[in-house]
């Protein structure tokens, strides 16, 4: 028969929350790209879900404070300023249109 222990919810308990966060504001930005910029203009649903992506953000540095130390906290940031600068490098080349 099956392991008793086959099925059990996993945590994930290895994975620091800050990695997480980064992971996560990584897939949001590409699908928000993918799925609400053009060719000529930006949707304003794109700035809306940016937003409420910095809320997601600001709480989850709020709710892990231990956990963002000075290392963490450069990593977080170098890793928003890679991803603004991935969002103007690609919105600036030239589009099939």
């Amino acid at each position: 028969m099956l392991p008793e222990g086959l099925y059990k919810r996993r945590k994930h308990h290895t994975t620091p929350p800050t990695v997480l966060l980064v992971l996560t504001n990584c897939i949001v930005l590409a699908v928000l790209i993918q799925l609400f910029t053009g060719c000529t203009s930006i949707n304003n649903f794109f700035w809306a879900a940016i937003a409420a992506l910095a809320l997601y953000n600001v709480y989850t540095i709020r709710r892990n404070p231990d956990e963002y130390n000075r290392i963490n906290a450069i990593i977080y940031v170098l890793t928003i300023l890679l991803m603004v600068g991935f969002f103007f490098y690609f919105s600036s080349q030239p589009h099939n249109c």
